[in-house]
């Protein structure tokens, strides 16, 4: 069956130049993540970021290309910092949020979105090369203002092409680019990890492997389920009568998903969760003993697995209701309801409908909340009943990677459907 569809795609031809030019693409992705910028030592980088979970994190999100300190290594990030900036002034906006309603509005936002990726790019660019120089590593080699100048310059360069590539991707339709350049990342650092197990393999190991093995195909299984998971709530449509002609009355349903947010709780507790040990990395060399002190004090208790972890935690639980609250409306879901003459058996039309489609959809929430978690500090708690740095399950990033799968092969399904339509 699977070899059949596969056949199918091949045969289609304007469907097979897509996915080889979106191949195409994460291959040059691929290869300018490992060109690196001049004067780094990146076999200290790569002890660095191996030694530090939060860096590790932001490693992740840039497809590796931070650890080789590469003309990409901040990775798309500047740009989903900067998406996740217009949303959230959505909802503060009112002339945002209006503008979001329409084409022409969603398309200058995506202009705006893009003009404020260069500053974010620069800001986080500076600031990783001085939190780099600061290093007691030394990771970077003396800079003058120049060669700092340069290296700022094309880090966000680097970004810019990286978001120039997304939307490449994007236009063709088989997936999100963005997604994909992410989604590419982390399978490119898969082999490294397994030679990484089978170089450190003991016989006595061989339990923990098993054991791991089973942990990461029930944890593919939970994503999917969690993923694809939805509570569809029964919708009914009034019957219209007009010039003689009846029109409604169908039943239909109001698909309520269990993890609305995707992986962007993740991505936002992330920001949170590294700006402190960045901050405290430029005071640590303050004149003020107690800023000193309090620096390290900073520094030192982020690197504390256990509060780390609850932190974290904490975190991806908090903005996984936050992030659902700013995408799912429930007041302006009941007004369509109620516009289109539809209405939830049992429950009143308007307010009321608001209401039980808000309580419903915490309940749900609470289920994604927990799981985006729990995926979030899987690899910690591996780690801690293992002992292994090797087998620490990425539970991020089998998330972002099956997502990026199920949401791919939807996309290319529904392209084949389409041909089919048209009689292709």
């Amino acid at each position: 069956m699977i070899i059949e569809k596969l056949r199918q795609i091949w045969k289609a031809r304007d469907l097979r130049n897509k996915i080889l030019f979106v191949l195409g693409m994460l291959v040059i992705f691929r290869l300018v993540s490992h060109i690196p910028v001049p004067g780094v030592d990146t076999a200290a980088l790569k002890q660095l970021f191996g030694s530090n979970q939060v860096l590790g994190l932001m490693d992740l999100f840039s497809g590796g290309g931070m650890s080789n300190f590469s003309i990409v290594m901040m990775g798309v990030g500047p740009y989903i910092t900067s998406s996740i900036i217009f949303q959230l002034l959505g909802m503060i906006v009112p002339k945002i949020e209006e503008m979001q309603k329409e084409e022409s509005g969603r398309q200058k936002i995506t202009m705006w979105t893009r003009w404020a990726t260069v500053p974010l790019a620069v800001m986080q660019a500076y600031a990783m090369i001085n939190l780099l120089q600061r290093s007691s590593r030394n990771i970077i080699t003396s800079v003058n203002s120049l060669d700092l100048l340069m290296m700022v310059v094309t880090v966000t360069v680097g970004t810019m092409f990286l978001m120039w590539l997304g939307e490449l991707i994007s236009e063709k339709k088989i997936g999100n680019g963005i997604s994909l350049i992410i989604f590419a990342g982390i399978i490119a650092a898969l082999p490294q990890v397994l030679s990484q197990i089978f170089i450190s393999f003991d016989k006595s190991q061989l339990f923990t492997l098993i054991g791991f093995a089973a942990i990461a195909v029930v944890t593919v299984v939970g994503v999917v389920i969690i993923n694809e998971g939805q509570r569809n709530i029964p919708v009914q449509y009034a019957r219209q009568i007009r010039g003689g002609r009846t029109s409604g009355g169908s039943n239909t349903h109001l698909p309520l998903r269990v993890n609305m947010a995707g992986v962007i709780p993740i991505i936002f507790a992330i920001s949170i969760i590294m700006f402190p040990s960045m901050v405290a990395q430029f005071f640590l060399s303050a004149k003020t003993a107690w800023i000193a002190n309090f620096s390290q004090w900073t520094i030192d208790i982020f690197q504390n697995q256990l509060f780390y972890g609850i932190i974290y935690f904490l975190l991806v639980f908090a903005f996984t209701y936050f992030y659902t609250e700013i995408v799912f409306h429930p007041d302006q879901i009941a007004e369509n309801l109620q516009k289109q003459g539809g209405f939830i058996p049992g429950i009143r039309p308007g307010r009321h409908t608001a209401e039980y489609l808000g309580d419903t959809t915490h309940k749900i929430i609470l289920v994604g909340a927990l799981f985006l978690g729990l995926i979030a500090v899987l690899p910690l708690v591996m780690r801690y009943f293992t002992g292994i740095q090797s087998l620490a399950i990425g539970g991020t990033s089998l998330l972002i990677v099956v997502s990026v799968v199920i949401d791919t092969v939807k996309q290319i399904k529904s392209q084949m459907t389409m041909r089919e339509y048209d009689g292709v």
